[in-house]
């Protein structure tokens, strides 16, 4: 397989981790801004900055990383409730393997947190590459 070849089978790669990195400062600049500056408790903060990262994090797979072709209100809504679903599904296996491998096997978090999250990045990947965002061949 020639480079061309490679990198069209993948170009989609590089913008997934850049504008997943930027989904994650959305992440915490937002729970700081809902915790320390308007004063929001944990988990209300939590929720707030997980529900405009997520948004973000469509909003961008959507145009730059996948360049989805789906037009009209039914077809987006479908997008956005199935990306958003997902992420709601990862965000879960997230918190389970912290419970099960933290809380119950007494793992090292940090080492636990780092393996889940790579196990929800390439899950969420994968979601959005070959479900959420597919290409309908015409």
């Amino acid at each position: 397989m020639n480079l061309e070849r490679l990198w069209d089978k993948h170009r989609d790669v590089v913008p997934y981790i850049v504008f997943g990195v930027l989904t994650t400062v959305v992440n915490v600049a937002v729970y700081w801004m809902a915790a320390h500056l308007l004063g929001f408790s944990v988990m209300p903060s939590t929720v707030i900055a997980w529900v405009l990262a997520v948004l973000f994090a469509y909003v961008t797979n959507r145009k730059w990383v996948f360049r989805s072709e789906a037009k009209g209100a039914a077809a987006i809504a479908r997008e956005m409730i199935a990306f958003f679903a997902c992420r709601l599904a990862t965000g879960a296996l997230d918190v389970g393997c912290m419970f099960l491998f933290v809380d119950v096997l007494a793992f090292d978090d940090v080492v636990v947190k780092a393996a889940a999250n790579v196990l929800v990045i390439v899950l969420n990947y994968v979601a959005s590459r070959l479900v959420i965002f597919r290409r309908r061949k015409s």
